[in-house]
């Protein structure tokens, strides 16, 4: 019988990198992708040392008290919403995320979005390719400079900054940011950003960007009545977390034109989408792909694989997001692999 820690691969994910995973650990892994429900994966848990999760996985008390052995998650994700952060300490059981490695990409692709809402992109490719595109009209899908305007970006960690140098230093934007903490003066500086309380921030902007994680306390930060301080002219794009804005709020404001449009790459119940939201024209809709390139979501999965080696090898996790309590963590090791 190996004495390699065991470990679960939650979802499909690059088959290098489980290879890699297989030098150092027993795996089970999940090339079929099937999306296990809670019992399930509490079930293939249960005898296993360590889980790769990609942020689709709930790790709560529940799933720990039915994984004895359970001793570290790594997540293939910067945000780590799936666990239950407190209860994974005062178990013993390790948290990693793999923050850095998407910073720009998604930094990019959140721009992306802007500018593909504000500029009515997919709204105007639908028009095309149904064949209703017959003659040149001065206000044919007339949308929203970019260039020149004011930005407002509501989280302002490292891919907050990230959007707010492209739009300082590529688009002349004025950029506003409101923060639970504001940013030292020479990021506000590299930034060419300045602070602003939420409710400001909201009135004052062209273009609303949200890059903050995802807290109970920021569920349905903009709701109805933070809509409601918008302009009417403004454009809302989240790349943050579903559950931040009150899609069903958003939807009538959109639909009565109280602001002119959105872009979401993140939805609240997802891969559930509101079905309101599926039935506007001035909504770009995407099926959280932020992070979505090649090189990118490899550096991830990399992260997370090099997580598991570096806590098993003894040396620490490399991105934790929490600090078990030592008796809980020294008595799941006796019931591990000695």
């Amino acid at each position: 019988m190996s004495n390699k820690p065991r470990i679960l691969v939650a979802r499909a994910i690059f088959p290098d990198i489980v290879d890699l995973l297989r030098q150092h650990f027993e795996v089970e892994d999940n090339p079929d992708d099937i999306l296990w429900n809670p019992a399930e994966l509490a079930a293939r848990l249960a005898d296993k040392d360590g889980a790769f999760a990609t942020g689709s996985q709930r790790i709560d008390a529940a799933l720990m008290a039915a994984a004895p052995r359970l001793k570290i998650v790594a997540n293939m994700a910067v945000g780590y919403n799936n666990f239950d952060v407190e209860a994974m300490s005062a178990a013993g059981v390790q948290g990693t995320n793999a923050p850095d490695v998407l910073t720009e990409t998604t930094a990019d692709f959140g721009f992306a979005l802007l500018m593909a809402t504000a500029r009515r992109i997919t709204e105007s490719e639908h028009y095309l390719r149904a064949g209703r595109w017959t003659e040149w009209r001065y206000d044919l899908f007339a949308g929203a400079d970019i260039h020149g305007s004011t930005l407002g970006i509501i989280g302002m960690g490292r891919i907050g900054q990230g959007i707010a140098r492209r739009g300082a230093h590529g688009f002349g934007m004025q950029v506003l940011y409101h923060n639970r903490s504001r940013l030292a003066p020479e990021l506000e500086a590299r930034c060419k950003a300045r602070y602003l309380g939420k409710q400001e921030l909201l009135r004052t902007a062209d273009h609303v960007v949200l890059v903050l994680p995802y807290t109970p306390e920021a569920r349905h930060l903009i709701a109805a009545a933070e809509l409601a301080l918008m302009k009417p002219t403004a454009t809302l794009v989240n790349i943050a977390r579903g559950g931040i804005v009150d899609d069903a709020a958003l939807a009538a404001a959109l639909r009565e034109r109280r602001i002119a449009a959105a872009g979401l790459d993140v939805f609240e119940g997802e891969p559930r989408v509101h079905p309101d939201l599926l039935t506007l024209p001035n909504v770009v809709l995407t099926p959280h792909i932020a992070s979505s390139t090649v090189p990118t979501r490899r550096a991830m999965a990399r992260l997370a694989a090099d997580n598991l080696i570096a806590f098993f090898d003894g040396r620490g996790p490399l991105t934790p997001v929490n600090t078990p309590q030592a008796r809980a963590a020294a008595a799941r090791s006796r019931q591990g692999l000695e």
